[in-house]
């Protein structure tokens, strides 16, 4: 029996190429996409900010934290105001440890994990974040080295 060929029909290759086509889109779209710490930019130094650069929709309220790595120190400017920067090794009571503090309405600084940590409050300077943009500065440095090797990291997000 001779081996004949079929002429393809048109609407079922047409079909599978365009298929294809997305399959090969999708596949170039994941490798190429951005997201986590690449997406935020951040410096080696900065591991984690909160809220986002960029964000919107953020509530009044919100706290501003930053995670630096081990060995850095630093300070948050917010909206042009430099924030107090209280650490909480200093907060506690060496007469009594394990003894529960309470917070003072300044950028809370937590040495054993780098971070620089501020909540609005009534008490602070400031008391809760308008609607609009605002710009966070964090200053940081290693703490060996002291401020005047210091660098920054700028980002904002908004209010809703």
């Amino acid at each position: 029996m001779p081996l004949r060929f079929r002429r393809p029909q048109l609407r079922p290759l047409l079909a599978s190429a365009a298929i294809a086509v997305c399959i090969v889109s999708i596949g170039v779209a994941f490798s190429m996409s951005e997201t986590g710490r690449e997406r935020l930019d951040l410096p080696d130094v900065v591991e984690n900010i909160d809220p986002v650069r960029g964000a919107v929709r953020v509530p009044a309220q919100t706290q501003v934290f930053v995670d630096l790595a081990v060995g850095y120190e630093g300070v948050l400017v917010i909206d042009g105001l430099e924030l107090e920067t209280v650490s909480v090794e200093a907060l506690q009571d060496k007469e009594k440890p394990g003894q529960q503090i309470v917070l003072p309405p300044t950028t809370i600084y937590e040495p054993g994990n780098a971070t620089l940590t501020f909540v609005p409050s009534p008490d602070a300077d400031i008391q809760e974040f308008s609607q609009g943009e605002h710009v966070v500065q964090v200053v940081y440095w290693k703490t060996l080295e002291g401020r005047s090797t210091a660098r920054t990291y700028t980002w904002s997000f908004n209010v809703f």
